[in-house]
């Protein structure tokens, strides 16, 4: 059998097309001519016919256009035809934000698919502030879904942008998009009640609308985020506010408002805040004994710091910070002020400030029932547990005493309550939240407050297990390393100890609540202390500065860590703006 081979020429097809415009350009061979609001188009059935499904229908055998020598297209514009055309004579789409509404409609009409995806792609790679929503209204009126769903991100993303400088082009949205612009999870800069007035200002340019969807576009406005005035002013601004269903958001809505400590545990999505969880370092400075009350914001999809346009009402050290419900509180730690320059601590604090990243306002709420320094904290069963720590006395010469008692701050009904005590007095110890139940490790037990010394193991090896259902602790496995002044993390169902002071390896330890067993991981990078930590959704667990001896002295770092307990790897992803000590953080939600 002989052998044969089958080649392919892609220069022929190119060749080819390239002869056809030649032909068309010159008025030869052409046996049809399409007409369109006063231009003509002179061309060759069979080309036309074997792009174009319309063409191949319109040029069939049962058709009377399949003998005509004229064919008029009204509802195609010279330039959309034109395009097109040329287009399907040479393989190149000629496009601009000026010609793209005619050659989408030409390309939809004349059925010529490859057109209609490249227009998209087109669309795509030129959205910006100043086309995204002529662009969405093009997308929606042609079902171009790709379009459609990147216009709309473009519009949320830069809608601060348009209410400033191009509010007209935002009136003019069709109403699909809008509604989606408004059910964004985060729109950067904008605040709700800006929100508010622009969908009662389309509707006022678009309106009257059909009650049902009416209902449906102010539906997705969070009016927990508008301020009860605000609310209140804007509900009578417009008949479509009157509807019982709008009506009952907004009473809903002024309700959650009322309902003071209560908030953080009443939270729906109408007072959820449109923004993506940031890592909130509050406190702490490049010198131990002199905190700072700024509050750093890290975002980790970009790596970079912002302050927090609030800052702390006091100065504080060996606080501690937790989020409950999209807000944050910052409990105890030692006041620490200014005399002749110089920081000087007061004692302990009771205090509990609590922070609303929706109208970026500190509270103060009820206090605990004891001072408390080096204690830990944590959020467990919407409760937030005060453990442990050390008291200052009132007479300032005398020691630290350390404390077993434990409290939990009730949000229902806005106050401390006591739980069982911690069966010894502890400080410095850590704490975690894992399946309702709480876990601390080490500390120090002594009542003495005496500073650790380096090189003399004091610190407790000892966990404890809180179980909520019981209401009592009970002994768990004991890490294998003494541990003060540590961190603790919950993530993917273990926990994970990290290092404190004065430890020789900087080992880390995983514990597994099924096997109530430690295992020992790869070491910190560098042996550290003094940082602050936070578990991120992802599961990666972030590390931010600290301080570690060199040469006989104390160096403030200036490193961010991302452990990856999976991989069980470190690396360093950025740098602090400046070498930090002492702060404390937590994950949530707040605004650019």
């Amino acid at each position: 059998m002989d052998r044969y081979a089958v080649l392919y020429s892609s220069s022929h097809r190119t060749r080819l097309l390239g002869r056809f415009q030649r032909l068309r350009s010159a008025g030869r061979m052409c046996d049809v001519v399409l007409e369109t609001n006063g231009a003509s188009f002179p061309c060759h059935r069979a080309l036309l016919a074997s792009s174009s499904d319309y063409f191949w229908a319109l040029f069939g055998e049962a058709t009377a256009e399949r003998s005509a020598c004229r064919v008029e297209l009204p509802a195609l514009t010279p330039v959309g035809l034109d395009v097109i055309l040329d287009f399907l004579y040479s393989g190149w789409l000629s496009l601009s934000a000026g010609t793209l509404g005619d050659v989408l409609e030409a390309a939809r009409y004349l059925q010529v698919d490859t057109a209609v995806s490249i227009c998209q792609r087109y669309i795509v790679d030129d959205l910006g502030a100043e086309n995204c929503c002529r662009y969405a209204n093009l997308a929606e009126q042609h079902a171009l879904s790709d379009a459609v769903e990147a216009a709309n991100f473009t519009i949320a993303a830069e809608l601060a942008t348009l209410l400033r400088e191009r509010r007209g082009d935002l009136l003019d949205l069709n109403l699909q998009s809008l509604m989606v612009v408004l059910e964004a999870e985060e729109i950067p800069t904008v605040k709700e009640v800006e929100l508010v007035k622009l969908a009662l200002d389309w509707l006022g340019e678009n309106g009257p609308l059909p009650l049902l969807q009416s209902n449906l576009l102010l539906s997705r406005l969070r009016f927990g985020l508008v301020a009860p005035a605000d609310l209140a002013r804007l509900s009578h601004a417009s008949k479509a506010m009157a509807t019982p269903l709008i009506r009952s958001q907004v009473t809903r809505a002024l309700e959650y408002h009322r309902t003071g400590s209560e908030r953080p545990i009443r939270q729906n999505k109408q007072s959820t805040l449109r923004a993506t969880d940031r890592v909130l370092l509050v406190g702490g400075s490049s010198s131990p004994d002199c905190p700072q009350q700024r509050v750093l914001t890290f975002n980790l999809k970009t790596r970079t710091f912002a302050p927090l346009t609030s800052c702390l009402p006091l100065r504080l050290r060996n606080h501690c910070v937790c989020s409950l419900g999209g807000f944050l509180f910052v409990v105890g730690g030692e006041v620490v002020s200014e005399e002749d320059r110089k920081p000087v601590v007061t004692e302990a604090s009771n205090q509990v400030w609590r922070y609303d990243p929706r109208f970026e306002c500190w509270q103060q709420v009820e206090s605990m029932m004891q001072r408390r320094t080096k204690f830990a904290c944590c959020v467990a069963n919407n409760s937030i547990y005060a453990i442990g720590g050390q008291k200052t006395p009132a007479d300032s010469g005398a020691p630290a005493a350390t404390l077993a008692s434990v409290e939990f701050y009730d949000l229902e009904a806005g106050a401390w309550r006591r739980e069982a005590p911690l069966p010894g007095p502890l400080h410095g110890h850590a704490c975690a939240a894992l399946q309702q139940n709480i876990f601390v490790s080490g500390g120090l037990s002594d009542n003495s407050g005496a500073p650790l010394i380096p090189g003399q193991s004091q610190s407790r090896r000892e966990v404890l297990r809180w179980d909520h259902a019981g209401r009592l602790w009970e002994k768990a496995a004991p890490m294998s390393i003494g541990r003060f002044g540590h961190r603790m993390a919950s993530v993917h169902g273990y926990i994970y100890a990290f290092p404190g002071m004065y430890e020789p390896f900087s080992d880390i330890e995983r514990y597994d609540p099924g096997a109530d067993h430690w295992t020992r991981l790869r070491p910190l990078v560098a042996a550290s202390f003094g940082y602050g930590m936070a578990a991120m959704p992802t599961g990666s667990i972030l590390v931010f500065g600290g301080r570690k001896w060199s040469n006989g002295q104390e160096v403030v770092l200036k490193s961010v860590l991302e452990y990856e307990p999976k991989k069980d790897q470190w690396r360093e992803i950025c740098q602090l703006p400046r070498p930090l000590t002492g702060t404390e953080c937590t994950l949530l939600p707040v605004p650019d």
